[in-house]
């Protein structure tokens, strides 16, 4: 780290699963490196209650750092981690940004439409990509695919920013963190009134 660009520890998550070592290297990295900012609590699986302990623990041992916490699914479970300490300051959104200009993938053209390949990391191509092929004791669990070409994510990003503003808006929140003290969150499978479209 001593040869590093300036500002690399703001781009470093230091990664971890629940093993039992796995808390001991997580401090043994930050005694070598404290400016480091990020813990990554990364599982497949995060509805259990000994993850939500390791989490509970990695808040108290690191109050100043920030902490990623999952995978979930569930507004119930992502609640269970913002209680136990792990905030809600990032969210996955890969099959969202999948598609554009500067996401991974190839873009091929399909009966004259533009799609571009994805993949999921616990996909068959992902592991055979990265790691050299799905490990004996695995199965692939993600899937390969295309998706619709978007063009640039700027303006998805435009799209999404604007969303959120407008709900902060709409609820009287000043900033993110004040959205879960002022709504009930539900799901909603369509965003647009279709009827005028035609």
């Amino acid at each position: 780290m001593k040869n590093a660009p300036e500002n690399i520890h703001d781009y470093i998550a230091v990664s971890s699963g629940t093993g039992k070592n796995d808390f001991k290297k997580i401090g043994e990295i930050f005694e070598q490196s404290p400016q480091l900012k990020f813990i990554c609590i990364n599982v497949a699986n995060g509805y259990s209650e000994h993850f939500v302990s390791f989490l509970k623990k990695a808040r108290d041992q690191y109050p100043d750092k920030v902490i990623i916490a999952g995978n979930v699914v569930t507004g119930e479970m992502v609640e269970e981690l913002l209680l136990a300490g792990a905030g809600a300051d990032f969210v996955m959104l890969g099959g969202m940004l999948a598609g554009h200009t500067e996401s991974g993938g190839e873009l091929v053209e399909i009966d004259g439409e533009k799609y571009k390949k994805f993949y999921g990391m616990s996909s068959e191509t992902a592991m055979n990509k990265h790691v050299g092929g799905v490990a004996e004791y695995r199965a692939s669990e993600g899937k390969t695919g295309q998706v619709p070409f978007k063009g640039d994510v700027i303006n998805t990003l435009k799209n999404i920013l604007g969303g959120i503003r407008s709900t902060c808006t709409y609820v009287g929140a000043s900033k993110l963190k004040e959205l879960t003290k002022r709504t009930t969150f539900i799901r909603v499978l369509e965003q647009e009134n279709v009827i005028f479209n035609k």
